[in-house]
């Protein structure tokens, strides 16, 4: 019988003594980082909070009670909410994706540890690494936001690590899992696949070559492996939904009005500030950007020569950046957290690479020496760097938000429109019952807080929506417009909206000011709007 090494499973990396103490210090702070701010839950959070609670109460996989639609692109993550509350005994879906999303970042500050000392041979990138993303305002920002994206990050990185590691069968098995997180997993998918199909054939040509050469089609039992994993899902999906597109695909790409070119403006505003260094080093965007992409081509070619399996790790972020670029979605906050660990883990190799060069101080060395210390000039630029970026990543953090908990949290985590839609909530919970239907563009936290019937006027999880757009240019103030046909042909109950949404189309149609009253008018300027505006059916 195998004797078990125990001093491995609890150090797999053979890591000394002090450092597995400072990666055990940043595993819990990533924790702290996430449960000291409370939940801070983002509005599409509550839709998927909204099908768990259908699921754990027996109303089906579905938003509104008898309506089959796939409005989540998320299902792994929504079984895991509704898993999670049956065994906890509990309804409270944010505290539940809190604890789940803290312990998702703080196994990845693990994984970014290991990929940065793995990439450079050096426990300094790997620690900067983890410590970076621990304190990463974009991951904390949409961990206590209730969003599938830590997970999401969580099954990537374990996906590349498997990857590294020749875990083949681990490899296809955490890209099925992060397919199930998020449908745009596919390019983790395309890359690690496509990086195992050409090693297969590399395989088939030598072989050939060699004389009694077999064919093996190793990589075909991966791709069963995958499709096995995903194959119930689907399979289920497809009879239940009729589909397993989410409808939100073709809801965003018709109702949202976006120009040609705002997507890829977005992603390189988003790639020239990587630890939000812009309110602290104004360098200029394109300068900064100019610089991260050397650092990041010259780390991807070396980490690729000292290990080509590091290649679909590194390719992730411009790969992600081309597919959004191309596809010009409208970009939401948390479409551009997936590739930032490895991009922050890129830049922070080609640091490494620079400060790797010999610096000859032979003065400073010697007095140093008589102190009994080693020194090396690389150790000073690098940390130097790092704790620029950590700097300017704190300063991205405020103690006291002016809005929500008043406990320390990033800056960007502001949950103002999901305040003013709980308010409204609390007001029209004792107007309306789970028959009442409600017409709204932002159906999160309306929807979870009331339990109403809704129709979702961009469409996520109203189908009969899409016929109304894309609408004429014309009604758009801001990305998006409610439909005015869509209100006077479905006649809703309520109407809840931000004013701007309605400014051009609805508020003036002769017949909706004939059917509905101005119920409640709620100061807001979020959007640029005049209020949220709650109309009730006359």
């Amino acid at each position: 019988m195998r004797k078990v090494n125990w001093r491995r499973l609890v150090n797999p990396l053979g890591v000394s003594t002090p450092e597995r103490w400072l990666v055990v210090i940043l595993v819990a702070l990533a924790c702290a980082a996430r449960l000291v701010p409370g939940p801070r839950m983002i509005d599409d959070a509550f839709i998927t909070f909204r099908y768990a609670r259908n699921i754990v109460h027996g109303v089906g996989f579905v938003y509104n009670a008898g309506e089959r639609v796939l409005g989540t692109t998320t299902p792994l993550y929504t079984l895991w909410m509704a898993v999670l509350s049956l065994v906890a005994r509990t309804e409270d879906y944010s505290i539940l994706a809190l604890v789940t999303n803290a312990l998702a970042d703080a196994v990845s500050t693990y994984l970014l540890y290991h990929l940065g000392k793995r990439l450079s041979n050096s426990p300094l990138v790997g620690l900067a690494a983890a410590l970076l993303w621990a304190i990463a305002p974009m991951s904390v920002a949409f961990a206590i936001g209730g969003m599938e994206t830590s997970v999401f990050i969580l099954l990537m990185l374990a996906t590349f690590t498997a990857h590294l590691e020749r875990r083949s069968y681990l490899t296809a098995t955490l890209a099925a899992l992060s397919f199930l997180t998020r449908p745009d997993a596919v390019l983790i998918v395309a890359l690690v696949f496509g990086q195992l199909l050409w090693e297969n054939i590399k395989l088939q040509i030598s072989n050939i070559k060699s004389q009694g050469g077999r064919l093996r089609f190793d990589i075909l039992y991966l791709i069963f492996v995958f499709l096995l994993t995903i194959a119930p899902w689907i399979i289920f999906a497809t009879a239940y939904f009729g589909s397993p597109i989410p409808q939100s695909v073709s809801a965003k790409s018709l109702a949202y009005h976006v120009s040609p070119e705002a997507g890829l403006g977005r992603l390189i505003q988003h790639f020239s500030v990587p630890f939000f260094e812009s309110d602290v080093l104004d360098l200029g965007g394109l300068i900064r950007l100019v610089i991260y992409l050397t650092l990041y081509l010259a780390a991807t070619l070396t980490a690729f020569r000292r290990d080509s399996r590091s290649l679909p790790l590194l390719a992730y972020p411009p790969l992600y950046a081309a597919a959004f670029a191309v596809g010009n979605p409208l970009i939401f906050r948390w479409y551009l957290a997936p590739p930032l660990p490895a991009y922050m883990l890129g830049i922070l190799l080609g640091v490494h690479q620079i400060s790797n060069i010999k610096y000859p101080m032979p003065n400073l060395e010697e007095h140093i020496a008589n102190l009994h210390l080693k020194f090396e000039i690389r150790y000073l630029i690098f940390g130097l760097v790092a704790a620029i970026y950590l700097a300017t990543s704190l300063h991205a953090w405020t103690l006291h938000p002016d809005h929500g908990p008043d406990r320390p949290a990033p800056k960007m985590a502001f949950i103002q429109l999901e305040l003013l839609y709980h308010k409204v909530a609390a007001d029209l919970k004792p107007q309306v019952t789970p028959d009442s239907v409600i017409a709204a563009g932002d159906i999160g936290a309306l929807g979870y807080d009331t339990g109403a019937h809704i129709l979702d006027t961009l469409g996520l999880i109203s189908p009969q929506t899409l016929r109304y757009y894309p609408l004429d240019p014309s009604l758009y103030v801001i990305n998006y417009a409610m439909s005015p046909r869509l209100i006077s042909d479905q006649k809703p109950d309520w109407l809840v909206a931000p004013e701007v949404y309605l400014r051009k189309g609805v508020l003036p149609d002769t017949q909706f000011q004939a059917q509905y009253q101005l119920f409640e008018k709620i100061p807001s300027d979020i959007y640029g709007s005049d209020g949220l505006l709650v109309f009730r059916r006359q």
